[in-house]
């Protein structure tokens, strides 16, 4: 593993993580209303991902083509704002680990698409990691109980984590982790206040009280900006399906901090799920990478001994 991979391996761990802890900011929003605290959040986000693309780093989107747009409208609209609304809608009549379980399957559905839409052979290291992170996610999580309704919207859920790795793939060659993860905040911020006043009406949006401003602050600041930075960086270093591979920590780091804030317990399950998890990203990540080079880069990585890099999120 040399030092892109290195960095690109972390880079991507530490997202998962961050999104895994915000599961605790979370459970305090309960009582706001979804579609206006997803405009703060992602509208707050923007704002303090703009500075950081710098002077003239918008250009690239004045040269974007009118396809990579509307992949850019698909990835906020399914990847942000369509996965939060099909995980509250599943959670009506399921319990919270069926929609997890679904995600947690991300990795295997990323592992086989990816390649296809590449046209090469999906890789078995990664497979069969991928496996093993799905099966984690099951452990940590249990099973719950659910419908059909409830299972039809985790499904959705779940093509809403796809589409959150598979739809940027094109997207950030020309724009890069920061200027990506800028721009689908501001388009996620404009959808979530259209949704909010065509379902809420005047109801959509109102001043948070403090413990709910920390909590928006902490999804906007940290896991939003932050995480997803690191996502796309990580993701541009080490490819879709290797980097999807961590999504398995996830639901890893929710158990690890739930017992915090008395919403969970960490027992024998969890410690079991979180060792398959950690087998499956360790044996998935031994296959070989092909990364997805930004505006600047000029080599792609290429790992030693590889005849050809077959691999990339």
């Amino acid at each position: 593993m040399n030092a892109t991979t290195t960095r690109g391996t972390l880079l991507a761990a530490l997202a998962c993580v961050l999104v895994g802890a915000s599961f605790t900011a979370n459970s305090v929003l309960g009582d706001y209303p979804y579609a206006g605290g997803q405009f703060l959040r992602y509208g707050l986000a923007c704002l303090l991902l703009l500075p950081l693309v710098g002077r003239g780093g918008t250009a690239p989107l004045r040269r974007l083509p009118l396809r990579l747009w509307a992949r850019l409208a698909l990835l906020a609209a399914v990847g942000m704002v369509g996965f939060n609304l099909a995980v509250i809608a599943a959670e009506r009549t399921a319990e919270p680990a069926v929609p997890g379980v679904f995600v947690g399957c991300a990795p295997v559905v990323v592992a086989v698409v990816v390649p296809l839409m590449e046209g090469r052979r999906p890789q078995r290291l990664v497979l069969h990691g991928a496996s093993l992170v799905a099966a984690g996610a099951f452990t940590v999580q249990g099973w719950g109980r659910t419908d059909g309704a409830g299972i039809a919207f985790s499904v959705c859920a779940l093509a809403g984590e796809v589409g959150f790795a598979v739809l940027a793939v094109p997207v950030l060659r020309p724009l890069g982790p920061r200027l990506l993860s800028a721009t689908v905040c501001g388009i996620a911020a404009v959808g979530s206040a259209a949704a909010g006043i065509l379902t809420d009406g005047t109801a959509w949006l109102r001043t948070p009280d403090p413990t709910e401003t920390a909590a928006l602050l902490w999804q906007a600041a940290v896991v939003t900006v932050v995480g997803f930075v690191c996502w796309y960086m990580g993701m541009q270093r080490i490819g879709a399906e290797r980097a999807t591979l961590f999504s398995g920590l996830i639901p890893v780091a929710a158990a690890c901090t739930a017992p915090v804030v008395g919403t969970g317990s960490y027992g024998i399950a969890q410690a079991l799920g979180s060792a398959l998890v950690g087998a499956g990203v360790t044996l998935g990540s031994r296959a070989p990478a092909r990364s997805t080079p930004g505006p600047r880069s000029a080599t792609p990585e290429r790992p030693p001994n590889a005849v050809r890099p077959t691999d990339g999120r």
